[in-house]
């Protein structure tokens, strides 16, 4: 069944409207579809429960018995490289008295519940449950964790919780063939920072897709490199936006970093893209690496952020490489408190009782087009 956004729940007609104009017309979404809680129900429904979420990579759980765990909208999963050498991503939560079975990351041959000791094998299977005897039709072999539906895209292992919802490669072919010379199938994940984030996802994801802030927060680490006024936005065929920062001048390779991708054109050597794939699948590329923004949302107000610098695999082996991989992650801190802080203040506007609409720039068109996808799925259409 269809639905109108007149239907939502603390949004005005009126508000959704102004959202829904044109580019140049238009405005950002209404307070409330941050800071409310009903809204960040149906949007849970609407939204995250039916879209593509990147959980891991593969290069993250390389071989038979590797596991990682993550809550994932409320719901503890693992995912986990299996003898048979497929990988899963599996509930964590034990059959019998709901105890979850396992956290962090490692490598196991059986997952074993603390609460009763019932243990599963790498394919989810129960193969152990002490002092059942006497449970009448109870059989270990009939016993097995809940599946996610798993797609492996470009090494990246991504979930749908709606059974229904279309396959995601169709949807970003587009895209794939715009950065397929950075060969992301063939990276790793070299290093991981974590911010635990008090606001509501969508803010991060707008920060990230718009270069026009670089003149505030970014005026003396971006902007000299990235100039704002110089930033485009493409029409994209699929849902996905496109940021393209030109650098203000050739650089290059750096001395004593790392080695430019192979088969990367002059721009993409040079200039650096921020990406979305919608919700909240975010990725950066320059040159020699690619930057994974991953977001797992928890509330309308906070969200656990990783964000993940990747680079070729051959490039892990070079000498000097932990130096090169903690010099990146340390840049990647200063830029992203430089974030924090603007995100800080944007949150704390977004719940002042006088705030209301704001009109967008034509350098925000990545917001703009995050926005109509959006509201399209909070009406409830289900198209991709």
């Amino acid at each position: 069944m269809s639905h109108s956004v007149s239907e939502l729940p603390d949004l005005s007609p009126d508000e959704l409207a102004l959202a829904a104009r044109p580019l140049e017309e238009a405005w950002t979404l209404p307070p409330a579809a941050y800071t409310s809680q009903a809204v960040y129900a149906l949007e849970t429904d609407r939204v995250l429960r039916r879209s593509w979420m990147p959980l891991a990579r593969v290069d993250q759980v390389p071989n038979p018995g590797d596991y990682l765990c993550l809550t994932v909208i409320d719901q503890p999963v693992m995912i986990v490289h299996g003898k048979d050498g497929e990988i899963r991503v599996m509930s964590g939560v034990c059959l019998h008295r709901a105890a979850p079975i396992a956290e962090g990351a490692g490598n196991r041959q059986l997952f074993t519940c603390p609460y009763h000791a019932w243990a599963y094998d790498t394919a989810g299977q129960l193969v152990r449950a002490p002092l059942m005897d006497g449970a009448k039709g109870f059989a270990e072999k009939d016993c097995r964790l809940p599946r996610l539906r798993t797609e492996i895209w470009e090494g990246f292992i991504l979930v749908n919780l709606d059974d229904d919802a279309p396959a995601f490669a169709p949807q970003v072919e587009g895209y794939r063939k715009a950065f397929e010379n950075y060969r992301l199938a063939d990276m790793a994940v070299a290093r991981t920072l974590e911010f635990d984030s008090p606001w509501n996802w969508k803010v991060l994801v707008e920060n990230f897709m718009e270069a026009y802030h670089h003149i505030g927060p970014h005026s003396e680490t971006l902007e000299p490199l990235f100039h704002a006024r110089d930033s485009k936005i493409p029409d994209a065929d699929g849902p996905y936006s496109i940021l393209h920062m030109p650098a203000a001048a050739p650089h290059g390779e750096e001395e004593g970093g790392l080695p430019m991708i192979e088969g990367l054109d002059d721009a993409q050597k040079d200039d650096l893209y921020a990406t979305v794939l919608f919700p909240h699948f975010m990725l950066a590329f320059q040159g020699n690496a690619a930057i994974w923004y991953q977001v797992l949302p928890e509330r309308s107000d906070r969200f656990m952020l990783k964000i993940h610098f990747c680079v070729p695999k051959s490039s892990t082996g070079l000498p000097g490489f932990d130096r090169i991989a903690d010099d990146a992650a340390a840049l990647l801190t200063v830029i992203h408190t430089e974030d924090i802080g603007a995100n800080d203040i944007v949150w704390e506007g977004l719940k002042a009782p006088l705030t209301g609409q704001g009109r967008l720039s034509p350098l925000e068109r990545s917001i703009w087009q995050m926005n109509q996808w959006w509201l399209a799925r909070m009406a409830g259409d289900g198209a991709p």
